[in-house]
């Protein structure tokens, strides 16, 4: 297993409880094929340029470690969720 960090960035108009759902529901999918160390909820930010009409948003960072065949999974319900604006996943 691979080490990995993610950082989403999140619709600025959420409230706190769909946020920490939609944390939790990250933090769950990884842990099906892999394991959290670490989730930082590093709170709204101001985004350097605007990302679907919002100026800004909340970012998340996921680190953990998981086999490379489960992070197309991973992207793909990253992508197919609505409140998420960007994401990137690399490997340490």
């Amino acid at each position: 297993m691979n080490k990995y960090e993610s950082v989403i960035i999140i619709n600025p108009n959420l409230d706190e409880a769909a946020l920490k759902a939609l944390e939790e529901k990250f933090t769950g999918l990884i842990n099906e094929n892999g394991k959290v160390e670490n989730v930082v909820d590093m709170g709204k930010r101001k985004l350097a340029y605007e990302i679907k009409k919002f100026k800004e948003a909340f970012y998340v960072q996921f680190e953990f470690e998981a086999k490379p065949e489960s992070i197309k999974e991973i992207e793909r319900v990253y992508r197919i969720t609505d409140e998420i604006l960007k994401f990137i996943t690399i490997r340490k």
